[in-house]
């Protein structure tokens, strides 16, 4: 429990130091002011690729490769792109927004637990739009037959991710001299990894799979399958999202920085300065986003970066979805700038 918890504290302090947990960061990406978060992303699973998939080659760690569950993945993924959008915030982060005063981000929790509980008491009756279920596929298993070919590849692709991220850096209207995204996004990949060890956790980093885990619980609905499936990643989460929310309050404190916030700049510019449009769609965003994530079975910290280290089809595929919904969801939700 202490080890998940210091993780969580690490993975939040990465995510503060390039500011990547922030309202106005991510909501950037949906408006296309801001593309901190797909540059380290992008890094994180190229750096990430290379080194997770060597640590697995010695032995050293496993593979976690989610199922490609064609339409929890590809209508999953636009919801949680959608929801991300509206919210500001991605499953991992809105802990560490908590943590540092962010009373919107707290609001998408609760919109979050809802969500998984609502998914909870659904999900027999949309099984039929989920599938089908084309197994867990990933490089390795379509070069089972050529491991040299596996790592020829894996390294090219790793680059072609870094590279991305670079392009991206070079073609922003706003262009930013701090390289922190890059710093992070290395940090990201190397933890990852480390938590993926058979040594530390023999698992993914994950989030999403707290909400409904937490609000089945609250709610005592723990007599069903979904439940069951979720209960032991559910548990492990819950103390991994702690120990980024203490790393939020803490490093604020520290920082000087910590503050009770209810709406954000990037709200003001594109939206409104109303503290009920804001608390309304931040309740709606938080449901929105965890009930896309777990019609996907997972989020950008689960799906995208840790099934993306993994060369996974159904977390490459995710990714593309979500980064859809977020656009579509950015264009038509907020516009043009007010200002």
């Amino acid at each position: 429990m202490m080890i998940t918890i210091l993780l969580g504290f690490l993975f939040g302090s990465i995510l503060q130091y390039a500011r990547l947990n922030r309202f106005n960061t991510i909501s950037g990406v949906a408006t296309l002011d801001d593309m901190t978060v797909a540059k380290a992303i992008a890094v994180a699973v190229g750096v990430g690729a290379i080194l997770l998939n060597i640590s697995i080659g010695f032995g050293w760690a496993g593979y976690h490769v989610k199922p490609f569950i064609l339409g929890g993945i590809m209508i999953g993924g636009l919801i949680f792109g959608a929801g991300m959008a509206v919210l500001g915030y991605c499953p991992g982060t809105l802990a560490i927004s908590v943590g540092e005063g962010s009373t919107d981000a707290l609001l998408g929790v609760a919109g979050g637990l809802l969500g998984g509980l609502v998914y909870t008491l659904v999900l027999p009756s949309i099984q039929g739009i989920l599938g089908p279920n084309l197994g867990s596929i990933s490089l390795n298993s379509l070069t089972a037959n050529s491991p040299s070919l596996f790592y020829v590849l894996t390294i090219l692709i790793g680059l072609v991710f870094i590279g991305i991220a670079f392009g991206i850096h070079k073609i922003e209207k706003r262009p930013a001299k701090n390289m922190k995204w890059l710093v992070a996004g290395i940090a990201l990949a190397v933890l990852n990894t480390l938590v993926f060890a058979k040594g530390v956790s023999n698992r993914p980093i994950g989030a999403s799979t707290t909400y409904p885990y937490l609000a089945d619980l609250l709610s005592g609905i723990t007599k069903n399958s979904y439940f069951e499936k979720i209960q032991v990643p559910g548990n492990w989460e819950l103390y991994f999202l702690l120990g980024a929310l203490l790393s939020g309050l803490i490093l604020s404190l520290i920082r000087k920085d910590f503050k009770i916030q209810l709406i954000h700049e990037n709200w003001v510019k594109y939206k409104n300065n109303s503290r009920s449009s804001r608390a309304t769609w931040a309740l709606v965003g938080g449901f929105v986003l965890i009930f896309g994530a777990r019609m996907a079975g997972g989020c950008t910290s689960g799906h995208v970066i840790s099934g993306g280290m993994q060369l996974a089809v159904s977390s490459l595929v995710f990714a593309v979805f979500v980064f859809a919904g977020l656009l579509i969801t950015g264009r038509v939700f907020y516009g043009k700038a007010k200002n």
